[in-house]
């Protein structure tokens, strides 16, 4: 991580921008996500690495953990966590993939209250060889959401 901070401090209703370093989306000219108060939106947290390469190729599981990690590092970033979700739209190019994600969604959120969820598959991603996209709205600064 650089010294400098990964998001701008902003009033109240201002649009903050969420970075990384290296910021994985940068080149495509999308925020990783958006800080508005107390909320975060983020941009659909892909199977990539830091520097934008594709991970577990054909692999679901394998990409759904990287999603899950960067979507936690873009939460971090912007003063949030996993632990302050409150709504996870989850696209993917075969639902059959559901109980995979469910049980890997499992693991970060063992009990109630679970973020609202939609779990949706579409004919495609940004990049063929990914099969699941993560987007999330969070909590900042509120402690946990559960």
């Amino acid at each position: 991580m650089s010294s400098s901070s990964p998001i701008a401090h902003t009033t109240p209703t201002a649009r903050a921008r969420v970075t990384a370093d290296p910021d994985w989306y940068e080149s495509a000219g999308i925020s990783l996500a958006v800080r508005v108060g107390e909320l975060v939106f983020t941009s659909g947290q892909a199977p990539v690495d830091a520097h934008g390469a594709t991970v577990g190729v054909g692999d679901f599981t394998a990409q759904a953990q990287q999603a899950f990690a960067n979507l936690a590092t873009v939460l971090a970033n912007a003063g949030s966590g996993l632990d302050q979700l409150v709504k996870l739209t989850v696209f993917v190019t075969d639902v059959a993939h559901q109980d995979a994600f469910a049980a890997l969604r499992a693991q970060h959120y063992p009990t109630a209250p679970f973020p609202a969820e939609s779990f949706v598959q579409v004919a495609a991603l940004a990049d063929p060889r990914w099969l699941i996209e993560i987007e999330a709205v969070a909590l900042v600064g509120a402690g946990p959401a559960r």
